[in-house]
């Protein structure tokens, strides 16, 4: 039986940090931040930026499995919300 969790990682550049957040579809309202990277260090090595991607995934992923006793099957993974998106609030 497949269910689908309401739930989504928000990834999001505010001042030097790039920051990984466990959010609600289409808000950040009362997200939670689970992790954080220099902007610095991801804009000057993709392997670096794709390394924090797969880590707050397997943070979220874990926690999913705490909560829920099963680990996702995949991830959708698009752009996020326009209100959310650099220059928006």
């Amino acid at each position: 039986m497949s269910r689908s969790m309401q739930i989504r990682l928000a990834l999001r550049e505010e001042g030097y940090f790039w920051n990984a957040y466990l959010a609600l579809p289409n808000t950040m309202a009362d997200a939670r931040l689970i992790g954080s990277i220099m902007m610095g260090a991801v804009r000057k090595n993709p392997e670096i930026k794709a390394g924090f991607q797969a880590l707050m995934q397997q943070v979220l992923a874990d926690a999913i499995q705490e909560v829920t006793g099963d680990l996702p099957e995949s991830w959708d993974i698009g752009p996020a919300p326009e209100a959310e998106r650099s220059g928006h609030s």
